[in-house]
């Protein structure tokens, strides 16, 4: 062997990068399948669970392999394909999911969103980490040199791997996807990879023009591959960039401003530029206010959890003037862009943190508690439970109303929405809701003032803008008391996921059961003429 093999610093570097480029590149793969299946629990399962069949997989073979053939070639090609492979998920990735979220959506009925991200996260990714899982195992063997020193020789390749991973955590969450963003951070870590195997590979003087296939190769996924938007369909952004949360993604027409944070599932906030109504579920729980016992005081107060870019507080203001705001958003980047995009005025405080957190924290008591932290599956399970209902509650004044936007109204029983609202019902005297008109959404309000409904009529008839008391007047027409179940969420059993996944599924049957029929009758080629 050459020297650089018995250099065994060069073979725990390798061990050390092989083991941070797949944290790296396990962490891009949940902010590659966000924007399309969410950031769930359950999405982050499937992630682990295909990342830890490859690995295990690799560990076999790299074993096994090694025994047979200890030629090192082997494993620094292998890590070379590997690294180019990483390095096209940009360029590619998002088209192989969209193709199999297509083809699926005709042929699954149940658990589509878990099919999906399962076999998206199986065909994009399985394959490299099952190159990079042969490391250890290869490495063992090459640095081996007497059963004296087994021990201590995997030992260190352990403690390098393991020192890798925690920087191939840390590197990519706080820094490289914040800043640069998901595609560059796939292409920085295959660039090492690269760089590693041409180190070894210009030592050994051998396979120099697999190392210049692949530095091609990755010059082309460079250039192909590291501007390209998650919803490639999308023309003249606004703004498209990502934080250490989401997704985001900034539209305008000439109408309205809207943020969405994931490119399938809908708008999660807007901005209107006549100030008018949204058309939304915001307008729905503008009768939040209307409905405390304090409407006519000098100044309501008002805290929004998950305060978006601030489309309800900004609604509020416009409408009803007399409100101190505050707002909780987890995600910063979406504060930075409520200032920069959607005018939310400088007078409304908003604090990075978690909603449940910050309650907390804070002994404040408020007229109107907004809860809008619910997005498509990706609903914080310790703020949907009793305890943090209880929370609320202990955090609005005497005659004070929470209220909840639930965004997906299923039909079956035991659905999500169900769920919360028995929840919820469980902590509050007085419960109703009232569904969005031409949405899955489903606004609900609380309170333990058993004159709330009746406040709502009362101070409709002080509204001077005749858009928002027509509304006002529809909500009074379509309120429905909620009659409490037992169906009811504890921070110790809260599989929001889950039931989400539930509805989900319920959706898309209804949306997709109109293109099924084109597709029975016409087959592809009339389905394809009429999209």
């Amino acid at each position: 062997m050459n020297n650089i093999l018995n250099n065994k610093i060069f073979l725990y570097i390798t061990e050390f990068f092989a083991g941070m480029s797949v944290m790296a590149v396990e962490l891009g793969a949940s902010r590659l399948l966000a924007p399309y299946f969410s950031s769930s629990q359950i999405v982050w399962t499937i992630i682990i669970g295909t990342i830890m069949i490859a690995m295990a997989l690799g560990n076999i073979f790299g074993g096994r392999s090694a025994d047979k053939n200890p030629n090192p070639d082997k494993l620094y090609i292998r890590i070379l394909i590997a690294a180019v492979w990483i390095a096209a998920i940009p360029a590619v990735g998002k088209y192989i999911i969209m193709g199999i979220s297509a083809l699926l959506i005709f042929t699954v009925n149940n658990n589509f969103l878990i099919i999906a991200a399962f076999t998206s996260c199986m065909i994009i990714f399985v394959f490299p980490l099952f190159l990079l899982g042969t490391v250890t195992p290869s490495l063992a063997k090459y640095c081996v040199g007497s059963l004296e020193e087994s021990g201590k020789i995997v030992g260190n390749l352990g403690a390098f791997n393991t020192v890798g991973s925690i920087i191939g955590t840390f590197l990519p969450t706080f820094v490289t996807i914040p800043t640069v963003g998901t595609s560059v951070t796939f292409l920085i870590f295959a660039a090492i990879l690269i760089f590693i195997s041409a180190i070894y590979f210009v030592n050994r003087k051998t396979a120099k023009s697999k190392v210049a296939v692949s530095a091609v190769c990755f010059l082309l996924s460079f250039i192909i591959g590291y501007k390209d938007n998650f919803a490639f369909w999308e023309d003249n952004l606004k703004y498209e960039g990502e934080s250490v949360y989401n997704y985001l993604q900034v539209k305008e027409n000439d109408s309205n401003v809207i943020l969405s944070t994931n490119v399938l599932f809908g708008v999660q906030s807007v901005y209107m530029k006549d100030g008018g109504l949204t058309g939304m579920y915001y307008d729905y729980a503008l009768a939040a206010p209307l409905m405390t016992g304090s409407f006519d005081k000098e100044e309501l107060e008002m805290l929004i959890l998950g305060m978006g870019t601030g489309t309800y507080g900004t609604q509020c203001r416009k409408f009803y003037g007399n409100m101190n705001i505050e707002g909780v958003e987890i995600d910063e980047k979406i504060t930075y862009l409520s200032r920069e995009y959607f005018m939310l005025p400088e007078d409304i405080s908003v604090t990075t943190y978690d909603g449940r957190a910050f309650l907390n924290a804070s002994d404040k008591k408020y007229d109107i508690i907004m809860v809008d932290a619910y997005q498509d599956i990706t609903i914080p399970f310790q703020m949907s439970s009793i305890e943090f209902f209880q929370l609320v509650k202990e955090h609005l004044t005497e005659d004070g109303v929470m209220v909840v936007n639930m965004n997906m109204r299923g039909s079956e029983d035991g659905s999500i929405n169900q769920y919360l609202s028995d929840t919820i019902a469980s902590v509050f005297d007085e419960v109703y809701t009232v569904d969005v008109n031409g949405s899955t959404n489903r606004e609900l309000f609380a309170s333990s003032n058993s004159a709330f409904i009746e406040n709502l009529k009362i101070n409709k008839e002080n509204i001077d803008d005749t858009h928002l008391y027509y509304m006002m007047q529809n909500i009074l027409d379509n309120l429905e008391k909620y009659n409490a179940g037992k169906l009811v969420l504890t921070d110790d059993k809260a599989p929001v996921e889950l039931l989400g996944i539930k509805v989900i599924d319920e959706l898309i049957k209804e949306e997709v059961l109109y293109y099924k029929d084109i597709f029975k009758k016409e087959g592809l080629e009339g389905l394809l003429e009429y999209l």
